[in-house]
């Protein structure tokens, strides 16, 4: 890091989005030394921080340091003994920081985001990252649902799963796991250890879920109940995917089933669409539709189905060489020859550049740390749209010839457009999700890779005027770089316009890197570098007489949400919707027994703008944690309602980006303030 002024800063205060500090230090010289070497490297130091009162030193062999040798010892204790000008103590990080702590008015104040390096690591392994996040998102949503379950009585609290599930999630943030820079068995051990924890969660989400969904009525005749709960404190409203079999098997060619759905009297928007079976007769169904959901509860919604004689057929709406959609909101069209995006408009305001959408494949290395630059910006070449004799072969159908752009589904809910791509030896199909009502687009990339040392970029050049970029991180939110930079980002990340009071937002579910520069945002999809292949002078990075294995070859899935509006109403929502994308409702199709009493919700909040990141029990057994999260830079204050047990209501003031961690007691009805490690006072 480098204060403003340009000159090295070892020991500084970071400052966070909401105002809490803390005391940090960067060490001046590398992080571990070479093995009989530490002597060398303690003399560089002292002459290297003469400047400095009090600095620190990391020595020993391996990663970060820590393995001392015999020799090591030696060298050092013979400095000590000589030097005259210098206390020098073997010590710890806690007496460091504990002298630094004396001198913190001293220390400059950083209140910006550090130096970035090794932006390569923002996107490698790009399945450890993406289940990571999934990981990470299923333990805050089981939690919850477990929480609200084992507070009513209805199932134990499974500390101990949670608690192995979490261990998982910790091993794979790990140096190098996480960063994607490490071997093929780390690699895999990654994924295993993500596998367990997700194996762990879904156990508990499955009893949980039931135990919620007690008291539900028995079904009634021919009616498919789908049940969703919605783990967040406030209503929302979502698109359900949910399917189920039919009562038997029917061998006719002729018959479909057409569903629909009448929820507490009212009917709602719902089609049928291909469900992941490939069975040639209607047994399966898929269904879709919209819905309100109820916050913290299970939600419930009775499907019927009228049988036809045939499935229904799609108009492919293609004239003049484009797919032209209009639902009540949005009007977005794509050209079938060229496969990029003749215009997105929302509510009648147009967001992107004609020819969005383009499918950019980047020069890179075979360095998946990205050590040696900042960015990622050279075009080498871009996926072009198949011809209809590649279409149908990269499609698996006995057909010969299939249109690369077309219409897969239509009907009240929505219309989905797929299209397929190619570059060399990759493909790419699109799945574009266009609601009838609303304005979030719902994007679907299935990446075939097989390329090396190049990276894949999604291009969304957008109209809006000098624009900002700004970007989702740990419980608050920054302005990127616009300087075509690869940048990081959490959630969601957004292209905004005070000059036109427009906002352009895309909220992800698993991935992390972007450049942004005039207007155009690149979203990172794929990597391709060679495992381990690090830099060094002029050594080459892979041997060059045998295969060497690249990174992410093979298929990658991306899911992406969109959605554009005022500034005001757009950044006020995002990180709600993000958190929506990011910790689903969960949807179920079963037949109630009918037993059982309905259960409450937790909590519920009176203010949509503030979040309940974490509701769990106490690490002590006593009473249960809810963390509160205020994400929009604003003053919030919520009202609070515990309904599990005793009902308790509190009135909860959060100062932007505030976390507040409260401490409730559902039999004394008592609401204690803690800090993150559960400590009071």
């Amino acid at each position: 890091m480098r204060h403003e002024c340009g000159q090295q800063v070892d020991d500084y205060v970071w400052v966070g989005y909401d105002g809490s500090e803390i005391i940090c230090t960067r060490p001046r010289l590398f992080y571990n030394s070479q093995l009989g070497k530490a002597g060398d490297k303690l003399r560089t130091q002292l002459e290297e921080t003469s400047d400095l009162d009090i600095s620190l030193m990391l020595w020993g062999v391996g990663n970060h340091g820590g393995g001392p040798s015999r020799k090591d010892i030696r060298d050092i204790n013979g400095i000590i003994a000589c030097q005259k000008n210098w206390t020098i103590l073997h010590s710890t990080p806690e007496a460091y920081f504990q002298d630094l702590k004396q001198r913190k008015g001293e220390l400059p104040r950083w209140v910006k985001d550090l130096n970035p390096w090794a932006v390569g690591c923002y996107t490698s392994m790009i399945r450890i990252k993406q289940g990571y996040r999934a990981l990470e998102n299923t333990l805050l949503m089981v939690e919850k649902m477990a929480s609200a379950a084992a507070a009513q009585e209805l199932m134990p609290y499974p500390g101990d799963q949670f608690k192995a599930a979490e261990e998982d999630l910790l091993w794979t943030a790990f140096h190098d796991v996480l960063p994607g820079s490490s071997t093929p068995p780390v690699e895999r051990h990654a994924l295993q250890k993500i596998g367990h924890g997700m194996e762990l969660l879904s156990r508990i989400r499955a009893q949980a879920f039931f135990c919620l969904a007690s008291g539900q009525p028995k079904a009634k005749a021919n009616t498919f109940p789908v049940f969703v709960y919605n783990p967040h404190p406030w209503e929302i409203e979502t698109t359900v995917v949910a399917e189920f079999n039919l009562p038997d098997i029917i061998f006719c060619p002729d018959t479909f089933w057409i569903p629909s759905l009448l929820h507490k009297g009212k009917k709602l928007p719902i089609q049928a669409e291909r469900p992941d079976s490939n069975m040639p007769m209607d047994w399966r169904k898929r269904v879709c539709f919209r819905a309100k959901l109820a916050p913290g509860i299970v939600n419930r919604f009775d499907v019927t189905l009228t049988r036809k004689s045939k499935r229904p057929v799609f108009k492919n709406r293609e004239k003049d060489g484009v797919i032209h959609f209009r639902g009540k909101n949005i009007d977005w069209a794509i050209n079938v020859r060229s496969g990029l995006i003749e215009h997105l408009r929302v509510n009648g305001r147009d967001i992107l550049r004609k020819g969005a959408f383009k499918a950019l494949v980047m020069h890179d290395t075979s360095d998946p740390w990205g050590m040696t630059t900042d960015r990622f910006d050279t075009i080498v070449g871009r996926f072009r749209i198949l011809s209809h004799t590649k279409s149908a072969e990269v499609s698996g159908i006995s057909a010969k010839r299939l249109k690369p752009i077309r219409v897969i589904e239509d009907g009240p809910v929505r219309t989905v457009v797929e299209a397929l791509y190619g570059y060399n030896d990759s493909f790419l199909i699109l799945t574009w999700k266009l609601p009838k009502e609303g304005t979030e687009v719902e994007l679907n990339a299935r990446v075939l890779w097989n390329e090396k040392d190049k990276m894949l970029k999604l291009s969304v050049p957008t109209l809006l005027q000098n624009a900002a970029y700004i970007g989702d991180v740990a419980y608050g939110r920054d302005v990127l770089p616009a300087t075509g930079r690869e940048v990081v980002a959490q959630k969601w990340s957004a292209v905004v316009s005070e000059h036109d009071d427009l906002v352009l937002t895309i909220v992800n579910d698993g991935t992390y890197a972007s450049s942004f520069t005039k207007g155009q945002m690149r979203i990172t999809l794929l990597r391709c570098p060679a495992y381990v292949a690090h830099p060094w002078k002029d050594w080459a990075t892979v041997p060059d007489n045998m295969f060497r294995p690249r990174i992410d070859q093979g298929e990658r899935l991306f899911s992406f949400w969109m959605n554009a509006g005022p500034v005001d109403e757009r950044m006020c929502a995002v990180a709600r919707q993000a958190q929506i994308h990011n910790e689903k409702p969960m949807a179920q199709w079963f037949s109630p027994s009918g037993c059982g009493t309905r259960p409450k919700p937790f909590a519920l909040l009176s203010n949509r703008n503030v979040q309940i990141t974490t509701i769990k029990q106490a690490e002590n057994g006593k009473g249960w944690i809810i963390r509160l999260f205020e994400p929009t830079g604003r003053r919030q204050k919520t009202q609070l309602r515990i309904l599990a047990g005793k009902s308790i209501r509190k009135t909860v003031t959060l100062q932007p980006f505030e976390i507040k961690t409260l401490k409730i007691d559902t039999t004394f009805r008592s609401v204690v303030e803690t800090n993150l490690m559960e400590e009071t006072g």
